[in-house]
């Protein structure tokens, strides 16, 4: 398989950019594509069609490919995988049924492949997205690999799009099946966020929405832990929420595998109740995590290293999902670690900052994670 990846600030560029890729008789037939919602997504994806490429579509909170990281543009990776390799699949939810969608997307590529593995992306703030990978277990079994992540819109948090050819969704689900016979997709998701303090316990939540911890309003309990003194809550707003959620997020604690991430992404200052973008059942043990530093970065640049000696050693090209969050605490320096694991392999590769990560946690079972980078390697065997 050959890959290419391109990025451009508007229609105009991308149609440059994919000329040029073309021009030395490169025929592509699949384009990973991240956008802004300020990017006219209808025309780029009109150009792709025109040639003939099938489009596996996101919008972001910000894109890169290699390690230039971009704001309000567009990235594309394109690949020339064997058409009879793979299919896009595409679902809208109807009532909630996030497993439904899912379930029909698996059975669908199990008609057309018998080891089907998936990159995915789902849309909407709502959407619950362990639900999503809980329908390709219930068809394909615990072991299936899938990888993605939640599509953003500039950190709006009001609406986001998932795409295809002549098909888009702001409440909907597009996936990427693979044959596994055919295609070798390895992937592997890193925090990095160190925990502090005790483990406490969940004492009243209701799916994501987290109102107290040791009998404690989350809010209360994090301003206290977190020194955070500079909060007066007949002001805060969105972005207030948002300096908490990278600040001193919460560390889901597990049965198996690593601990998985759980910010705040909106906070109910009457309450002082978090909604997180992932479940935190009641009962649950959590534990705070310290602000980030340079070894969060580090971390997740050392599990793409493992990720390249145990498991795939050489890949054709590299999708990243890397949480919105992550951004937002390290800024620009957050090109150190696209860096590093670009380097890693040396391949065309394209990412997106996302509003949520979903693949295997550490030696666990399928998740969701938040302030997760998602590193996602693909070989034409």
């Amino acid at each position: 398989m050959k890959a290419k990846s391109l990025k451009g600030k508007s229609t105009e560029e991308i149609k440059s950019a994919l000329t040029e890729c073309m021009d030395d008789g490169f025929k592509p037939t699949l384009a990973i594509v991240f956008l802004s919602m300020q990017q006219d997504r209808d025309a780029i994806c009109k150009s792709l069609d025109n040639e003939g490429i099938a489009i596996f579509g996101a919008t972001t909170n910000g894109e890169f490919i290699d390690e230039e990281l971009g704001k309000e543009s567009t990235v594309i990776l394109l690949m020339d995988i064997n058409k009879n390799y793979f299919s896009i699949l595409f679902e809208e939810f109807q009532q909630n049924n996030y497993r439904e969608a899912t379930r029909n997307i698996a059975q669908k590529s199990k008609e057309i492949f018998a080891a089907p593995a998936f990159l995915i992306a789902g849309s909407n703030m709502e959407t619950d997205a362990e639900q999503l990978l809980f329908g390709f277990e219930d068809v394909c079994g615990k072991q299936v690999n899938v990888f993605g992540g939640m599509a953003g819109d500039d950190y709006a948090f009001t609406e986001q799009f998932v795409f295809t050819n002549g098909k888009s969704s702001n409440s909907g689900v597009v996936a990427l099946a693979l044959d596994e016979s055919k295609i070798t997709i390895k992937g592997k998701a890193t925090c990095g966020w160190k925990p502090v303090g005790t483990t406490k316990t969940v004492t009243k939540s209701k799916g994501n929405h987290v109102y107290t911890v040791d009998d404690v309003p989350v809010l209360d309990l994090t301003i206290k832990y977190g020194g955070i003194t500079n909060i007066n809550k007949e002001t805060a707003n969105q972005d207030t929420a948002l300096e908490i959620a990278t600040t001193l997020p919460l560390q889901l604690q597990r049965e198996t595998g690593d601990p998985i991430m759980r910010p705040g992404l909106i906070v109910n200052w009457d309450d002082g109740s978090f909604i997180c973008s992932g479940t935190v059942p009641q009962g649950s043990k959590i534990r705070f995590s310290l602000p980030p530093d340079f070894d969060v970065m580090e971390k997740v640049i050392e599990g793409a290293k493992e990720l390249k000696e145990k498991e795939i050693p050489e890949v054709d090209a590299l999708v990243v999902f890397s949480c919105a969050g992550r951004i937002l605490a390290f800024g620009p320096m957050m090109n150190m670690e696209i860096e590093g694991v670009s380097k890693i392999w040396n391949v065309p590769m394209a990412g997106m900052f996302s509003n949520a990560e979903l693949a295997r946690a550490t030696n666990g079972n399928l998740e969701m994670h938040n302030l997760t980078t998602c590193c996602v390697a693909l070989k034409e065997k």
